[in-house]
């Protein structure tokens, strides 16, 4: 495939040999080094392809063997070049397209985000936006170290990532946290921990059920506990033969709560939906954007109030990484006529139910047992409602922070002339 490339850049003739002597022609062609190729039989002759440079060869190789050669055909750049040679305006805009080829590729044209699960790309190019980084900066600009600091600085859950530049495109990598931000405390067993971490309620409930595997339970089982309350602290005491605290065990609390709660619900419906009467009517633009310009075909402008729209845009680029700042795409609007209809009592009635059936069934997936069920529906002039709550028995408790327990020193007891016994040492 080069070998062929190299030949056309450098022109080549397809030949037809004829005479008495084609093998004695072919084996001094082989002697003189002569480079042949596509050889075949054509008519009692044979024909092949020869650079140009060994064309001019043969003409001692000709007068040696009596064989004569025609030249069939004419291939390559050279013969191109020179068949074109008086139109110059072709050549202008070859050397132009080339200049503009290599003046833009010192660019960002396209910026690629993955990785991105929890965002958008959008977001994140706004962000990126806030730090200069966007398209048509000069590539000497992007420093990619800056953007990888920059983006883990202000995204906590993403732990991961990588930026590149190939071609005109700035690839992002990010990988982010799968488990959430409140469970990353958690440390290998034989590490020692320096900040401890309690779990707190994270609503007000009744504690029902309680399994501790790392840390002290504070809350009593059956009673009833307050949002932010210490379910399980961080800090085990450590107590010496006397009975007093000496010191604490830092560990990253873990354990199962279950708590009884109430929560509130409510969902809103209107009475009345819209009906689209489409009349058949479909508006199409189709436009051209280079940088900031952009040209449109067709309109997609018209006399109905309400209308649909639909697009897709597509970006100019060669290979996959070398993307131009040429765009084209296509608008689609498709007008209708809006009429307001009323939902039968029925209807709403089965609105309003699917909803809360559905808020159930995702209830249940994160573990939560409905107890009592206190939701019903009214039914106004406008608007129905379904509200309620419902009793329901569920995992409680996140993750905090200890805010760390200062031990007693020995000097301030004897200070305040504490003895002991509990004397304070005034007594006759």
């Amino acid at each position: 495939m080069l070998s062929r490339l190299i030949c056309y850049m450098r022109g080549y003739l397809c030949i037809r040999i004829t005479g008495y002597s084609t093998e004695r022609f072919l084996n001094a062609c082989r002697h003189k080094g002569i480079y042949l190729w596509g050889l075949r039989a054509v008519s009692g002759a044979y024909e092949m392809n020869i650079p140009i440079s060994g064309f001019r060869r043969l003409k001692p190789i000709i007068r040696k063997t009596g064989t004569k050669v025609t030249i069939v055909r004419k291939s390559g750049l050279p013969f191109y070049l020179y068949q074109y040679r008086k139109r110059k305006l072709f050549f202008v805009g070859v050397f132009c397209c080339v200049f503009l080829i290599f003046g833009m590729s010192r660019y960002i044209w396209n910026i690629d985000i993955t990785g991105n699960l929890t965002r958008t790309d959008e977001t994140l190019l706004e962000f990126l936006a806030t730090k200069s980084v966007k398209n048509g900066m000069a590539k000497s600009e992007v420093d990619c170290q800056r953007i990888v600091k920059d983006i883990r600085k202000e995204y906590d859950d993403i732990i991961w990532v990588s930026a590149s530049i190939r071609g005109t495109r700035l690839i992002i990598q990010v990988k982010e946290n799968e488990d959430s931000a409140e469970t990353t405390a958690y440390k290998e067993e034989d590490e020692p921990v320096k900040t401890p971490v309690d779990i707190v309620a994270d609503r007000d409930c009744t504690l029902e059920d309680a399994i501790v595997r790392k840390g002290l339970l504070q809350a009593k089982i059956g009673k009833k506990v307050k949002k932010g309350d210490v379910l399980v602290s961080g800090q085990v005491p450590v107590n010496n033969d006397a009975g007093e605290t000496v010191g604490y065990q830092y560990q990253i609390s873990d354990a199962d709560l279950t708590g009884k709660t109430v929560l509130k619900y409510k969902d809103s419906c209107e009475n009345t939906y819209i009906r689209k009467e489409e009349p058949g009517i479909v508006k199409q633009e189709h436009y051209l954007k280079i940088g900031k310009v952009r040209v449109a075909l067709g309109g997609i402008k018209n006399q109905y109030e309400h209308f649909t729209m639909t697009g897709e845009q597509w970006q100019l680029r060669l290979f996959d990484n070398f993307y131009f700042p040429v765009y084209w795409g296509e608008r689609k609007a498709v007008p209708y006529i809006a009429h307001e209809e009323p939902y039968s009592q029925e209807e709403i009635q089965q609105i309003l139910t699917q909803r809360f059936v559905s808020y159930c069934e995702d209830l249940e997936k994160k573990g939560v047992e409905i107890i009592e069920n206190n939701v019903k529906i009214y039914t106004g002039s406008k608007t129905s409602e379904a509200k309620g709550r419902l009793t329901v028995r569920m995992p409680v408790g996140t993750e905090k922070k200890s805010e760390l327990i200062k031990i007693p020193d020995p000097k301030e007891k004897e200070e305040t002339g504490e003895q002991p016994d509990g004397n304070d040492g005034n007594s006759h």
